[in-house]
């Protein structure tokens, strides 16, 4: 909503005008492609007016006669850029953007910069718009994307880490959930636990939302907000949670669509690269390889069938995109059926429509015709993305790594040993083995014996893993060790349904043989444990000590006693050093 309000020159869309929109040319940075992309299409910037969309920095010709919304972050470079735009008169008129917001001394040197060009009156408006963040869902968003590794995990946790460069970190977090914040138009109540990164994000923010609130002339809270009419009366939760708590959650292998998306593929901002496999043929002698095509594929909310199965066991996506194909070959049929009556066979849908005679029939065909190649288009899509990721299953026997897994987090008994999973020459990669044993460092209460660790180790070694990960996570553990108890999973595992083979018939697109038919059994993750407490007000000594933080409160003493008794209806998970699918969609299944 607020970039579709950017982009009609910051005022609501108004519904039912008919008119043409106002053309215009949209230049962003990198940071402002990062946020349209993966909420706007192409076609949707068009319906808008957005003629052309260009990146701040590369060479632009000047359109003289038509207006400019920029949408850049406040950087050097950029407002350099604008000023010789500005200059250069390279367009009617200009709306300037802010990602985040401005500061006063590169506000006046844009404002030079236009009385130096003469084009005070060009510049229409300029915005702070609040939007340093990206939504990937329509309950989801991460900060950032161009340099995420500023704000990592590592970038976070380096033991190297100067006070002033943790700062830097700090504030960059800070400006992108108070971004969140102004877009929601709501002022959260924050919990967070003690001690950690998160305590000083929890500190931060809530200094930059109450000095916001303080300045009430100015404060972006009031009024007609965007968002004053989502959250009526009751104000959300933010829950700040530091990844310390939990490292092995997002070292697990996964069962999920999505999340096996995000570990096995190329998947960012919403789009997944495969490179295609260019047939078996083998090439002639001499002959230089076939290079591999790339294909990207939106996975987007319009996508029905990823908005439905993104969150079931990879078994049951499988089975469900077979369905889908044979519900689309029998109405394929029909199709063909159709146009073989009317004599156009060979014909393509563009020449259906132009016959005149339109018989009822087909009129009916010709109309669902678009909505069937739509259908065509996205099981053609979840065929190659599902089966890129059986490969890696198979290949690496990632459903082995998920169960086995499953059963140390959940302290059952194993059915064989983790020696033999690291030395087994077939299953998984360096990677996959490196992650497994640190979950089992990770999960153990009692570390392994120097001798029974030394084993480990040479194993690991022959098995080619980088051994750095786990002298990170001996020091951990020893750390942790005295500040908490070790993290509990629940203790379910995940029920085999049987092999494969049988559940998939004969005709399968899938070749599923040996992959472990595995169903999921809901269980709360700690990250979700926490914010039941905190939502649901439980008493429990895993959260009775998180601090409480409310912006709105004048500063008495350092309320962490919680005012509000009444449980929360919306609240706002943020990890700090970085959440993953997994927890998003374990969140997601809490909810319902």
């Amino acid at each position: 909503v607020a970039l579709k309000r950017m982009l009609n020159f910051n005022v609501p869309p108004v519904k039912n005008s008919t008119g043409e929109p106002v053309w215009k040319v949209l230049i962003y940075d990198r940071f402002g492609q990062d946020i349209i992309s993966p909420l706007l299409s192409v076609k949707e910037l068009r319906d808008m007016g957005i003629t052309l969309h260009l990146l701040l920095h590369s060479d632009r010709d000047a359109i003289p006669d038509v207006p400019a919304v920029y949408f850049v972050m406040p950087t050097e470079e950029n407002i350099d850029r604008m000023c010789q735009d500005l200059r250069n008169q390279l367009y009617e008129s200009y709306y300037l953007n802010f990602i985040s917001a401005i500061s006063r001394s590169k506000l006046e040197d844009i404002a030079n910069a236009a009385i130096g060009a003469n084009a005070v009156t060009q510049v229409a408006k300029v915005f702070d718009q609040y939007l340093n963040f990206i939504t990937l869902e329509d309950d989801m968003f991460v900060l950032c994307n161009q340099n995420k590794e500023l704000v990592s995990y590592r970038a976070i946790n380096r033991p190297d880490i100067t006070d002033t460069e943790m700062e830097t970190i700090m504030d960059t977090i800070v400006d992108s959930l108070f971004c969140f914040f102004v877009t929601l138009g709501a002022i959260p109540i924050i919990r967070c636990s003690r001690g950690t990164a998160a305590e000083m994000v929890a500190v931060k923010l809530d200094k930059k939302l109450r000095e916001n609130l303080r300045d009430a002339r100015n404060s972006l809270f009031t009024g007609d907000t965007l968002g004053a009419g989502q959250f009526s009366f009751q104000r959300p939760l933010l829950v700040l949670v530091d990844r310390n708590i939990d490292l092995a959650t997002p070292l697990h292998h996964t069962w999920t669509y999505q999340a096996l998306v995000h570990d096995v593929l190329d998947f960012h901002l919403n789009r997944v690269n495969l490179e295609e496999s260019t047939g078996t043929e083998s090439s002639p002698a001499g002959a230089r390889p076939k290079k591999k095509n790339k294909k990207s594929y939106d996975l987007t909310t319009s996508d029905k069938f990823w908005q439905k199965h993104k969150g079931s066991p990879f078994p049951e996506v499988a089975e469900s995109v077979q369905q889908e194909l044979e519900s689309y070959r029998a109405q394929e049929d029909e199709v063909k059926r159709l146009k073989s009556i009317m004599g156009i066979e060979g014909e393509d849908e563009g020449a259906i429509s132009m016959l005149s005679d339109n018989t009822a029939k087909l009129t009916s065909a010709v109309s669902s015709l678009p909505e069937l190649l739509e259908k065509k288009r996205l099981i053609d899509l979840h065929t190659n993305v599902a089966t890129a990721v059986l490969e890696h299953i198979k290949s690496r026997k990632l459903d082995v790594y998920f169960e086995y897994e499953e059963k140390i987090m959940s302290k059952s008994t194993l059915d064989k040993s983790l020696l033999d999973m690291i030395s087994d020459p077939d299953a998984g990669t360096p990677e996959d083995k490196m992650r497994l044993f640190l979950i089992y460092y990770i999960s153990s209460a009692q570390a392994p014996s120097e001798i029974d660790l030394e084993q480990y180790k040479k194993a690991l070694m022959d098995a080619g893993c980088n051994l750095a990960p786990l002298s990170y996570i001996k020091q951990w553990k020893a750390f942790t060790k005295m500040a908490s108890a070790p993290t509990s999973y629940g203790n379910t595992t995940p029920k085999p349904l049987g092999l494969f083979s049988r559940v998939m018939n004969t005709g399968s697109q899938f070749v599923m043989e040996g992959v472990k038919n595995l169903v999921l059994k809901q269980q709360n993750l700690p990250v979700t444990r926490i914010l039941d407490n905190l939502m649901e007000m439980k008493s429990n000594p895993e959260t009775d000590d998180y601090r409480y933080f409310d912006p709105k409160m004048l500063r008495g003493s350092d309320s962490s006693v919680p005012r509000n008794k009444n449980p929360f209806q919306e609240a706002i998970v943020f990890v700090v050093g970085g959440g993953n699918y997994i927890e998003y969609q374990n969140l997601i299944d809490y909810v319902k």
